[in-house]
C-alpha cells in the first residue's frame, strides 16, 4: 500500500485500501495487498508450484542415481568401495527430499486422505478435556444455548465444531500460517454448508458464524497466540521501541485535527487511547476488531468536536497513528497478525470493522517507515529528536557548535529547565495569594451581611412570664369553701 505525506497532512488514497486485484474487497499489508479471499488464491498456487518443484527434484536425483548406479557396474574394485559410500549418500538426500514432499500429502494437510483426517478427528483430545477455565466452561455453555435454537442444524455445527478443534489438537506441529489456512478453510466451508444445504439466511450465518469464532478461538488462543515459532514476539519488541523513540512527535507534525484543550476532546482522546490498549485483552478475533472499532468511533467523535463537521478519512488517519503513538499499545503486532489469521475473512474484507483494521494496519506500516519528509522536517532535527539530544516542544535557546562541551550544554538545559519550574512556582504563588484574598473578602463579606441583619433586626431577649399557678395550688382560702353538691333523689 502507497502512503504518501503532503505539507496538509498524511494521506492514503482509499482505493490503496482495497485488494491490489480489484475484487473490491478490504485488503491487508500482511496478505501483501490482498483480501483474504484473493490472498488464499495466490497462496494455494505459491505451494503447488512448490510441490511441483520439489517433485522434480526428487525425480531428478532419482534419475542421476540410476546413472551413477550403471555407471559403478564397470568401474574398478577399489573405486566400487568409494562409490557406495556416495551412493549411500546420495540415496539418504533422495529419500529426505521425497519424503518432505509426501508430507505436502499427508493426513495432517487439508490435501490428505479424508480417511486419514477423519480417524484423527475422532481420536479424543487430552487438551479439550483439560480445559476447564471459568471463561472457557461459560462460552461453551454459551455456545450450545446458542446452537439449541437452530435444532438438526445446530447439532450439525457443533458436531463439525469439535472435530474440527480436536483435528487441530494433532496439527499444533505444523507452521502457524497452515494452522490459520485449516481455521479459515473451516470458516469457509461451514458457511458455504449453511447457505447450500442448511438454506440459512446470510445476516443469520454471520451470527452463527461469530459464535463458531468465539467458541473455537476460545479454547484455541493459547495455542495460536504469538507462537513461539513466529517471531511475533520480535516484532512487538521492535515495533514498542519505534514508538518510544518517535514520543517526540506532536499532533502539528501529523496535521492532527484535534484539540486536546477542549474537555470533551480530551476525554475522547484518552478513551480512544484505552480501547486500543484493552485490545490486549481479548481473546477472541471480533472482540479485539470491537476495540478497534471502538476507538475509531472515539477518534471521529473527537475531529468533530474540534472541527464543528463531521471527520473525513483525510483527518481520521493522522489522528489514529497519533493514538497509536500516545498509547504504545502491548503486543501489537501479534494481536494484528493474530486477527489476520483467525478472525472471520468475512470481516475484515467489507464492513467498518474491515476498513478500520485496514487503517490501523496502514497506521503501523506509516509508524515503521516514518522519516523527515513524513513530518515535513530537516533530516538534521529529525535525527536530532530521534537520538533524544533535544526535543521540538522546547528548542534550545542557542545553536551549539559540534564540538561545544556537553557538560555546559547540559548546565544550560537544567538552567532552563529551573527557569521554568520558578516561573511555575510564581504562578503557583500569585493563584495562591489570590485564593487566599478571596477566601478573606468572602469571609469579610459574610460578617458583614450578617452585622447588617442583625442591626436592622435587633435581637430582643425579655424577661420569661410567671407561670400560671393551678387552682388550688397553696389556697389557703380552700377550708372556707362550701361542700360539692351532692345528688338528690327525689320520691314521685
Amino acid at each position: 500500500m502507497s502512503l504518501k505525506s503532503e505539507r496538509r497532512g498524511i494521506h492514503v488514497d482509499q482505493s490503496d485500501l482495497l485488494c491490489k486485484k480489484g475484487c473490491g474487497y478490504y485488503g491487508n499489508p500482511a496478505w501483501q495487498g490482498f483480501c483474504s479471499k484473493c490472498w488464499r488464491e495466490e497462496y494455494h498456487k505459491a505451494r503447488q508450484k512448490q510441490i511441483q518443484e520439489d517433485w522434480e527434484l526428487a525425480e531428478r536425483l532419482q534419475r542421476e542415481e540410476e546413472e551413477a548406479f550403471a555407471s559403478s557396474q564397470s568401474s574398478q574394485g577399489a573405486q566400487s568401495l568409494t562409490f557406495s559410500k556416495f551412493e549411500e549418500k546420495k540415496t539418504n538426500e533422495k529419500t529426505r527430499k521425497v519424503t518432505t514432499v509426501k508430507k505436502f500429502f499427508s493426513a495432517s494437510s487439508r490435501v490428505g486422505s479424508k480417511k486419514a483426517e477423519i480417524q484423527e478427528a475422532k481420536a479424543p483430545s487430552p487438551s479439550i478435556n483439560r480445559q476447564t477455565s471459568i471463561e472457557t466452561d461459560r462460552v461453551s455453555k454459551e455456545f450450545i444455548e446458542f446452537l439449541k435454537t437452530f435444532h438438526k442444524t445446530g447439532q450439525e455445527i457443533y458436531k463439525q465444531t469439535k472435530l474440527f478443534l480436536e483435528g487441530m489438537h494433532y496439527k499444533r506441529d505444523l507452521s502457524i500460517e497452515e494452522q490459520s489456512e485449516c481455521a479459515q478453510d473451516f470458516y469457509h466451508n461451514v458457511a458455504e454448508r449453511m447457505q447450500t444445504r442448511g438454506k440459512v439466511p446470510p445476516e443469520r450465518v454471520e451470527k452463527i458464524m461469530d459464535q463458531i469464532e468465539k467458541y473455537i478461538m476460545t479454547r484455541l488462543y493459547k495455542y495460536v497466540f504469538c507462537p513461539e515459532t513466529t517471531d511475533d514476539e520480535k516484532k512487538d519488541l521492535a515495533i514498542q521501541k519505534r514508538i518510544r523513540a518517535l514520543r517526540w512527535v506532536t499532533p502539528q507534525m501529523l496535521c492532527v485535527p484535534v484539540n486536546e484543550d477542549i474537555p470533551e476532546v480530551s476525554d475522547m482522546v484518552v478513551k480512544a487511547i484505552t480501547d486500543i490498549i484493552e485490545m490486549d485483552s481479548k481473546r477472541v478475533p471480533r472482540d479485539k476488531l470491537a476495540c478497534i472499532t471502538k476507538c475509531s468511533k472515539h477518534i471521529f467523535n473527537a475531529i468533530k468536536i474540534t472541527k464543528n463537521e463531521p471527520a473525513s478519512a483525510d483527518d481520521f488517519l493522522p489522528t489514529l497513528i497519533y493514538i497509536v503513538l500516545k498509547g504504545n499499545p502491548p503486543r501489537l503486532q501479534s494481536n494484528i497478525q493474530y486477527i489476520t489469521r483467525f478472525c472471520n475473512p468475512s470481516r475484515l474484507m467489507t464492513g467498518e470493522d474491515g476498513y478500520y483494521f485496514t487503517n490501523l494496519c496502514c497506521a503501523v506500516a506509516f509508524i515503521e517507515k516514518l522519516d523527515a519528509q513524513s513530518l515535513n522536517l530537516s533530516q538534521e532535527d529529525f535525527d536530532r529528536y530521534m537520538s533524544g539530544q533535544t526535543s521540538p516542544r522546547k528548542q534550545e535557546a542557542e545553536s551549539w557548535s559540534p564540538d561545544a562541551c556537553l557538560g555546559v550544554k547540559q548546565m544550560y538545559k537544567n538552567l532552563d529547565l529551573l527557569s521554568q519550574l520558578n516561573e511555575r512556582q510564581e504562578r503557583i504563588m500569585n493563584e495562591a495569594k489570590k485564593l487566599e484574598k478571596d477566601l478573606i473578602d468572602w469571609t469579610d463579606g459574610i460578617a458583614r451581611e450578617v452585622q447588617d441583619i442583625v442591626e436592622k433586626y435587633p435581637l430582643e431577649i425579655k424577661p420569661p412570664n410567671q407561670p400560671l399557678a393551678a387552682i388550688d395550688s397553696e389556697n389557703i382560702e380552700n377550708d372556707k369553701l362550701p361542700p360539692p353538691l351532692q345528688p338528690q333523689v327525689y320520691a314521685g
